[in-house]
């Protein structure tokens, strides 16, 4: 669906629309896909209301969704119709105050999917950053992979 959309005028937003309708939870971050590829994706999250904290900062726990947008999309564009996968863990680091909208960035190197013929953990760093390009979030988050069958 990505790939069909990505390229029409409003086509991600409707992307991230129907992602949000998928997983309603993330709906509350207002996410935006920028990009969806193998290996990589980026999700946008506007600073507003519904994510602030009493400190009228962005909610620690508000990052995280970020982050796990990101890995999703990321899995989603990587992980083949031959294989599953489902997070199993997530390790995050709070370096910084974020006082603007958010980009949270997922990379891989993709691992070899023919050789994935048990279940395995592939670990997907996310780089949540400010506006200014300061990452104000690192997270790490486990993944577990298994063929479909």
């Amino acid at each position: 669906m990505w790939q069909r959309l990505a390229t029409l005028p409003a086509g991600r937003r409707v992307f991230s629309a129907a992602a949000m309708a998928r997983a309603p939870y993330f709906a509350s971050i207002l996410p935006h896909v920028r990009r969806m590829e193998p290996g990589l994706a980026e999700v946008e999250v506007p600073n507003w209301f519904f994510v602030h904290n009493h400190l009228r900062t962005v909610h620690a726990i508000a990052s995280c969704n970020a982050a796990e947008m990101a890995m999703g999309m990321l899995m989603e564009a990587t992980v083949p119709t031959s294989h599953r996968w489902i997070p199993k863990a997530m390790s995050v680091r709070y370096l910084h105050k974020a006082t603007t909208s958010l980009r949270a960035t997922a990379r891989i190197e993709p691992p070899d999917f023919a050789a994935i013929t048990e279940g395995t953990e592939v670990v997907v760093p996310v780089s949540v950053a400010d506006r200014n390009g300061t990452e104000v979030v690192h997270a790490e988050i486990t993944t577990w992979i298994t063929p479909s069958r």
